[in-house]
């Protein structure tokens, strides 16, 4: 347990977090919504400081991130609790509710990383920016070390948190969930404009960016919204890799799995307005990497194996367009 940043003092031992917008208002005892952080005595604390439910390592196209080290390994790692209820959530076991943990302090993670010679830590599975302060610590560790630090995220973080966070952080996958506020605000407890800022302000101050959008039958997979994100998301940059995921029916929904038309009209869609678009969760997807150029076939995957990689330098090797990310 470690005393949390962003918290505001208030009369009667009662405590307010500022983390995220929801910005809970705590009595002796309370803990927030997220479960992570408690008010002890008039003061919040961390309680998941250094605490985790797991730690794996994956491929990190799994994140998905397919344009940030595409082929390497990443040291994947997880707490418990998250700041939205999304009926739908695919990892709510660890979400959702309180569950054993064991110390993975951040020095552990990172040498841990160095040892086995993997690149790059990710905070994912639950939502990570919960566990700001482990999330702070290791990734200013892991400078000294020169292990990157990526965020697999739902965005719902204030700027001041966020602006200091982003300063160590190296690579961020965020959920944009629904371009519906209402949606935000009634079904998955967040606030779409706070989403929208995380992407924004990330991008525009040097973290590399991709953006995940779950398609949920009934919930988000109308035409007129998916146009709307799609254009949303182009008018920050064409270069961000948009990546449309296949749903299914879990935890609470049972909502019938995402059309494989729905699917494909995303991925056409986008592609008139973005330079780099994939699907994913579904077999025969579109997982390749294009030049925006010349179409140069450049990256070759197969789920989350990389079957050629062609770039030179980060470079379309027959147009030499420069191509985003890190490669």
């Amino acid at each position: 347990m470690k005393k949390a940043l962003f918290q505001k003092s208030l009369a009667n031992k009662r405590v307010k977090c500022l983390l995220c917008p929801h910005e809970c208002e705590l009595d002796d005892g309370e803990y927030g919504l997220c479960l992570g952080r408690v008010n002890h005595d008039g003061i919040l604390y961390a309680e998941n400081y250094a605490r985790a439910v797991t730690v794996a390592i994956d491929p990190i196209e799994k994140k998905p991130l397919f344009h940030f080290l595409p082929g390497s390994e990443i040291l994947s790692v997880a707490t418990y609790g998250c700041n939205m209820r999304c009926p739908f959530c695919q990892n709510y076991d660890i979400s959702q509710f309180k569950i054993p943990t064991k110390e993975m302090t951040p020095e552990e993670l990172v040498d841990t990383a160095v040892k086995r010679g993997i690149p790059s830590i990710a905070f994912t599975y639950n939502e990570p920016t919960i566990w700001y302060e482990t999330i702070f610590d290791t990734a200013r560790y892991a400078e000294e070390k020169g292990v990157k630090i990526v965020l697999v995220t739902n965005g719902l973080i204030n700027e001041t948190p966020l602006a200091a966070l982003t300063k160590h952080i190296d690579a961020m996958n965020i959920d944009l969930k629904s371009f519906n506020r209402d949606t935000y605000r009634k079904i998955l407890f967040g606030d779409l404009d706070t989403v929208l800022h995380t992407i924004k302000y990330s991008y525009s101050h040097g973290v590399h960016v991709e953006v995940t959008n779950l398609i949920v039958t009934g919930l988000n997979d109308t035409k007129n919204e998916i146009d709307n994100l799609i254009h949303w998301v182009a008018s920050i940059s064409p270069d961000i890799p948009l990546h449309f995921s296949k749903y299914f029916p879990n935890f609470k929904f049972d909502n019938p799995p995402t059309s494989p038309e729905i699917l494909e009209y995303a991925y056409e869609r986008a592609i008139e307005e973005l330079h780099f678009v994939y699907t994913g969760n579904v077999i025969g997807g579109h997982e390749n990497t294009y030049c925006p150029k010349c179409g140069e076939l450049l990256i070759e995957r197969n789920f989350y194996s990389i079957k050629s990689h062609n770039l030179k330098n980060g470079k379309c090797p027959k147009c030499g367009k420069e191509i985003y990310g890190i490669f």
